[in-house]
């Protein structure tokens, strides 16, 4: 199944006091990019969700956000230990050094330690962190299943409209065949006008001008580009098709088959020296930029 690279998912949760918000979006790229803001403190988290995000996904700018808030009814007050002893080591060189300088000092409150800065901080035990961290992970694969479930729809979408371009570019193609043989009548009678009016003005080896003729009958031949056209309207489909059965990423053969399609439009318009063929190669070349277009999102 084709998939696109632009895609939205969003999700919620809550674990014993705290409560969440996951938002993921992802857009067409070259190759797999992903871009995450993560709360601290949460070990494991980003590991686990990269790993997911490379088993599901080969191409894609990945932005991933989650907003965690915890309830602080819920967490309580934890005393940093380090934190205490370094502030009452403090508080005893300053009484001695005082009493050595004379000066009296009152004795500190247990309060005047506590509003020391990292005595005190809002904490939750290892065990809910480790929960927190276990339930978060065990939302990752839902997310990440709409996202992809999105890319599918996505993907979908855009497999009928560049299938039909492919369908439109055969068409065209066919139609400039169509037009090979009265287009080399009408270069046959242009080139018969022209040598006559030579002829009629200087003298010329006639040996030489038939090589001069020959060259640029073949230089103008179109038939080639079309051959060429054909086979790439036989790999696009090949490549569609292969996308559908084994769900293969055909993004970047598409996009570079898509610039061989743009190469022979051109050759096909620049050697073409014939009003209607001329304008098939134009409607090619449109229908080849609106083709490329939509393939730029695929994966």
């Amino acid at each position: 199944m084709i998939q696109s690279m632009t895609a939205f998912a969003s999700r919620t949760g809550a674990y014993k006091g705290a409560s969440w918000t996951w938002e993921v979006r992802s857009v067409n790229a070259r190759g797999l990019d992903v871009r995450l803001r993560l709360p601290e403190s949460l070990d494991g988290l980003e590991a686990e969700i990269r790993r997911q995000i490379g088993a599901l996904m080969k191409r894609g700018n990945v932005s991933l956000s989650l907003r965690l808030s915890r309830d602080q009814a819920e967490e309580g007050l934890v005393i940093d230990a380090g934190q205490l002893d370094r502030v009452l080591t403090a508080l005893d060189q300053i009484q001695e050094r005082a009493f050595a300088m004379g000066v009296t000092l009152g004795q500190p409150t247990a309060a005047d330690v506590l509003s020391h800065r990292g005595v005190v901080i809002a904490g939750s035990t290892q065990s809910t962190d480790d929960g927190l961290v276990d339930a978060l992970k065990a939302d990752i694969a839902p997310l990440l299943e709409d996202l992809c479930s999105m890319r599918a729809s996505e993907g979908q979408a855009l497999l009928a409209v560049v299938a039909g371009q492919i369908d439109r570019i055969a068409v065209l193609v066919t139609d400039a065949a169509s037009l090979l043989d009265e287009r080399r009548a009408a270069a046959a009678t242009g080139l018969k006008d022209a040598m006559q009016r030579v002829l009629e003005e200087v003298a010329v080896d006639q040996d030489r001008l038939a090589q001069e003729l020959a060259v640029l009958v073949v230089k103008s031949d179109v038939t080639e580009e079309i051959d060429r056209l054909n086979a790439h309207v036989g790999a696009a489909r090949d490549l569609l098709n292969q996308a559908e059965t084994e769900g293969a990423p055909v993004g970047r053969k598409l996009d570079f088959l898509s610039q061989e399609f743009n190469r022979e439009a051109n050759t096909l318009c620049s050697k073409s020296q014939h009003a209607p063929l001329t304008a098939i190669g134009l409607d090619l070349k449109t229908v080849i930029d609106q083709m490329r277009e939509q393939i730029q999102n695929v994966e």
